[in-house]
């Protein structure tokens, strides 16, 4: 498992999921800012960054699957990219708030048979990354108030228009839980708290990939894992918000647990075993600036071990050595 580790520290873009989601070290520690540092200076961060012009803004809508600034500062975030106290990031965040709360979005917004019909998604991932990156201010509350306010009876959110529709989709469910879980932490706001733990129960009531009902595997992709996952669900990026939330020791999540322990690697790492990016054509949806490493059953991919075993360590699962000298 050492050598595992050692390999995945040659990535300096995970060097901080490693020292605290991995490794345990407190977010304050000398391990984890030389970490923050490393990541800074990553390659595949300049990669993520590198369409921005002299505006410091990226020249395409902020939802361009997947070099807009969203999904940018989605994956700028999840991997540990630093709160500036001078931030560069800000004419991205810019970009989104403007696309958000701006009249075309708004006209987007339906609500059918009492239900609001939003990819709530997008609205989550951006509050969860302002607060992450430290670009957060009033704007934030406001797409935070809209999340609660939209919240179906379920508990989750879904963009299906059909007035017959009337569960939440895991996929437009596990990004707003993810968020206002945060919101909650930061803001001390008992109604996102409350919010949250509806949320959960979307995934908890179905084991995290299972119908209510027989036990069936909900959908194939949900089983697979993948990074970035973006908006998508799979059972990898549900663990890692569960565990964010502080729902991870619930019971209801073994399942899930037992299934990403068994698609360990012999070599200790995890696969991806499916990609939503292209590499190629920048012009069409699904682009990405970034190789995150490729797609294999047989090959570690270091992006999706990393969050696999943070999840595990969380979970009692894997007990990382400490470091040299303790």
């Amino acid at each position: 498992m050492d050598e595992l580790l050692e390999r995945l520290r040659a990535e300096p873009a995970l060097r901080y999921k490693l020292a605290v989601a991995v490794g345990g070290a407190s977010p304050d520690s000398a391990e984890a800012q030389e970490a923050v540092h490393d990541v800074l200076n990553a390659r595949r961060m300049w990669e993520l960054l590198s369409e921005r012009g002299a505006d410091g803004r990226i020249p395409f809508h902020p939802y361009k699957k997947w070099n807009g600034a969203h999904w940018v500062l989605s994956i700028l975030a999840d991997l540990g990219y630093p709160a500036l106290p001078d931030p560069p990031l800000a004419p991205l965040m810019a970009d989104v708030y403007g696309w958000l709360l701006g009249p075309d979005h708004a006209r987007a917004i339906r609500s059918i048979q009492g239900r609001v019909r939003r990819c709530a998604s997008q609205e989550g991932y951006a509050v969860w990354y302002s607060l992450r990156l430290g670009l957060a201010d009033g704007r934030t509350q406001e797409l935070a108030d809209r999340l609660m306010q939209w919240q179906w009876p379920d508990g989750g959110w879904n963009c299906d228009k059909r007035p017959e529709a009337a569960t939440s989709s895991f996929m437009e469910t596990l990004i707003p839980l993810r968020a206002l879980a945060l919101y909650a932490r930061v803001s001390g706001e008992a109604r996102a708290r409350r919010s949250a733990e509806r949320a959960a129960e979307v995934f908890l009531a179905r084991q995290l990939y299972q119908r209510r009902r027989g036990g069936q595997v909900i959908d194939p992709h949900f089983i697979r894992l993948h990074y970035p996952c973006y908006w998508h669900y799979d059972i990898l990026f549900g663990l890692k918000v569960m565990a964010e939330a502080g729902f991870l020791g619930d019971p209801r999540c073994e399942a899930a647990l037992d299934l990403l322990e068994s698609k360990r690697l012999p070599e200790g790492g995890y696969p991806s075993e499916e990609s939503y990016t292209r590499l190629t054509r920048p012009a069409l949806s699904g682009y990405s600036l970034v190789n995150w490493g490729g797609t294999s059953k047989r090959r570690m991919n270091p992006f999706v071990t990393a969050d696999a075993l943070a999840v595990l360590r969380l979970a009692g699962r894997f007990h990382p050595a400490p470091p040299p000298g303790l």
